[in-house]
């Protein structure tokens, strides 16, 4: 969860976004955001909402290669 979340705040900051305008685009609170920047759990739709508003592309897996880079 924490390299979703790294990759979260670099795109925030590269489209110059404060925590709050994205939680504005993403039709979230600040604090959700919060949450996902620390990489706490959330559910996939909120982290579906912040990548669509971040213009990410979000994809779920369960191969366990993929979680550790392989």
């Amino acid at each position: 969860m924490h390299e979703i979340a790294g990759r979260v705040r670099t795109a925030r900051l590269a489209a110059g976004l404060t925590q709050h305008e994205l939680a504005e685009r993403a039709g979230l609170s600040r604090p959700s955001v919060a949450r996902v920047e620390a990489g706490e759990d959330v559910s996939t739709a909120t982290l579906a909402k912040v990548a669509d508003a971040l213009g990410l592309v979000l994809r779920v897996t369960n191969d366990v290669r993929d979680q550790e880079g392989s």
